[in-house]
């Protein structure tokens, strides 16, 4: 009973810690997504006066559309500034549990998390705007009107953008497994039909539909299955003659 309490006492203090951490972050989303919210005017001016798309006009089919899209600017604000604090609180609460050379490794991963997720997002949007250019002039040539709702248009975009860069985390999170011998190079390279299967799978799912835009997305990401499974098998073989030496 007094080693029950004992265990107790110390997951009390963690829950509480972990509790301060989260009213903290939560306070910080609050704050954000009101900012963002706030901000939706002059993002709005900005966004469409430098994405104008030729024979296309922006609308709006509802009075409150621009509310709802003042809400998604302001989540998405949000969610970006909170990344930061969530990622060093979940350091904060692994640190004690890290060996040095683990920690370097976590520090390694941030900037180059970033800067994977930032061309990811970058390609995406560039992806999704051309390809929006040639959907918009293939309609003109069948006589179709362009109008396009702005809520829809500029979320399926960011949305788009979002999960590419996401995407484009893949290498990180396979290396970290397979330094936690959680699955190996051979193996990814056995699977490598089904993965590329399931690219394309996914992709399609994603804004526009169209076959080009399936293409263009998509070749990325099997360049980055295949880049990742080249570098960890050069990272292996490179220890491993390291070892032998």
């Amino acid at each position: 009973m007094e080693e029950f309490k004992k265990y107790l006492v110390e997951y009390a203090e963690y829950l509480e810690d972990a509790r301060k951490k989260l009213y903290k972050l939560v306070v910080i989303f609050i704050g954000a997504f009101a900012v963002g919210f706030f901000m939706t005017t002059p993002f709005l001016k900005l966004f469409l006066s430098n994405l104008k798309i030729k024979d296309v006009v922006i609308t709006t089919t509802s009075p409150f559309q621009i509310v709802d899209l003042a809400m998604n600017v302001g989540i998405l604000f949000a969610v970006i500034v909170i990344t930061p604090f969530f990622v060093r609180a979940l350091y904060v609460f692994l640190k004690p549990a890290l060996l040095g050379r683990e920690r370097k490794f976590f520090f390694l991963l941030l900037p180059i998390g970033l800067m994977l997720f930032a061309v990811g997002f970058m390609y995406g949007f560039a992806a999704m705007y051309y390809a929006l250019k040639l959907i918009a002039q293939v309609n003109v040539n069948l006589g179709v009107i362009n109008l396009w709702d702005i809520n829809r248009f500029i979320s399926q975009m960011v949305l788009t953008s979002t999960f590419l860069g996401l995407i484009f985390q893949f290498p990180i999170v396979v290396t970290f497994l397979i330094k936690m011998n959680i699955v190996t190079a051979s193996f990814l390279k056995s699977k490598r039909r089904h993965a590329y299967v399931a690219i394309f799978v996914f992709v399609s799912l994603l804004p526009p539909t169209d076959g080009l835009s399936l293409i263009i997305m998509s070749l990325p990401l099997l360049a980055i299955y295949e880049l990742t499974i080249l570098f960890n098998s050069y990272s292996k073989k490179a220890t491993v003659i390291l070892i032998n030496n």
